[in-house]
């Protein structure tokens, strides 16, 4: 019995070891987040005790009954008793394990009484996030710049995890999350939060997170939903509550006031110069995943615009398929994802970069109207 417990120690020294290194999970930020945690490590010190009684049971017995000492054999065929004990005892280990896993799993699966609901949609390959009864929306893509992306300059602290708009959440408050896709299926995950779930298309699924410490966390699409899966991150700024409220006051108001500016926007005239500038950041930020820096698209995936039939075509052609997509198709529908403006200048960029020079200025009239507006 000495000689199996000294097994058993050896045995479970890197255990010690393990649970404190880089390559465990962490506790995460919030009381579910920990209570995974503790249930991880729980199971894990169950499964290397089994590990060790059975190996130094094992070890024990080519040792101490190997044939250079003469041992012999015994000859039996069945054995009810010990039939039932490795029934047993399996059973009730299976059982210790279960009770822990299921209370955590309950509580990681109940987003009743929040405090604030937020409906996550993904989209290839970017995030829309939506405060119920709060008048605010936005899309969150990527920041880092392609020219870090291409190796250009050096990769930055947090390269291909910042986003432009990150979600904001308060602290201290209980926040359901309403997961849904336009497309694909993708998944969002904060590993800080103990929080993956599914974004299905047709689909709703619920998540939520309390978190108690204010600070940026972040995270990503855990799901492989196509060529830019890794270029669709998720970062989270979490704000103690009174500047949460501020912020969101904010938001509202400056939501009030781009639909002013909107309005205000149909009466404007762009120069090709001003639609030019303002069209190649709205291409870089949207629309260059697909169709290239360039232009040039993907051969047999997605068309290039360099000298294509719609960007050299009719103007109002242009318009439609980049204000309301192409069913069918990859082509989203950019309508409620950029201001009227935002669209004119895409097209109008569209139309005359790369070589394709024709002259077209798009303004913000001609988008309302093929919206009907």
């Amino acid at each position: 019995m000495r000689r199996i417990a000294l097994l058993a120690i050896i045995a479970l020294m890197p255990v010690w070891a393990v649970a404190e290194s880089d390559y465990n999970l962490t506790p995460g930020v919030t009381a579910i987040s920990e209570r995974v945690y503790g249930l991880h490590m729980t199971i894990f010190y169950i499964c290397c005790a089994i590990a060790a009684v059975v190996f130094g049971v094992m070890l024990y017995s080519l040792i101490a009954h190997r044939k250079s000492k003469g041992a012999v054999p015994a000859n039996f065929h069945e054995s009810t008793k010990i039939e039932i004990l490795w029934t047993v005892i399996p059973f009730i280990i299976l059982i210790v394990m279960a009770v822990p896993a299921t209370k955590t799993l309950v509580a990681m699966e109940d987003p009743s009484q929040s405090d604030l609901t937020i409906q996550i949609t993904g989209s290839q390959w970017k995030w829309h996030y939506k405060y119920f009864d709060q008048g605010v929306e936005f899309f969150s893509l990527l920041s880092t710049p392609q020219s870090q992306i291409s190796d250009a300059e050096a990769k930055g602290e947090n390269y291909l995890l910042e986003v432009d708009k990150p979600l904001v959440i308060p602290a201290n408050r209980k926040v359901r999350f309403l997961m849904t896709s336009d497309d694909v299926i993708h998944s969002w995950w904060v590993p800080a939060f103990a929080v993956k779930k599914d974004a299905n298309p047709g689909f709703i699924n619920e998540a939520w997170t309390r978190v108690d410490k204010p600070g940026t966390y972040r995270g990503q699409c855990a799901e492989l939903c196509g060529k830019d899966h890794g270029f669709m991150p998720v970062v989270v700024e979490v704000l103690p509550e009174a500047e949460f409220d501020l912020w969101l006051a904010e938001q509202q108001g400056a939501a009030a006031a781009a639909a002013k500016a909107e309005t205000e926007a149909l009466s404007q005239t762009l120069t090709l110069e001003e639609s030019m500038t303002l069209g190649e950041q709205v291409y870089l930020s949207r629309c260059a995943a697909c169709h290239m820096p360039n232009g040039a698209g993907l051969q047999g995936v997605f068309p290039a615009l360099k000298d294509s039939p719609i960007a050299l075509g009719e103007v109002a052609a242009h318009i439609d398929i980049v204000v309301h997509g192409k069913a069918g198709t990859a082509m989203q529908a950019f309508a409620a994802q950029l201001t009227n403006k935002e669209l004119a200048a895409v097209v109008t960029y569209e139309r005359n970069a790369w070589g394709n020079d024709t002259g077209d200025v798009v303004q913000t009239a001609d988008v309302a109207a093929s919206k009907g507006q």
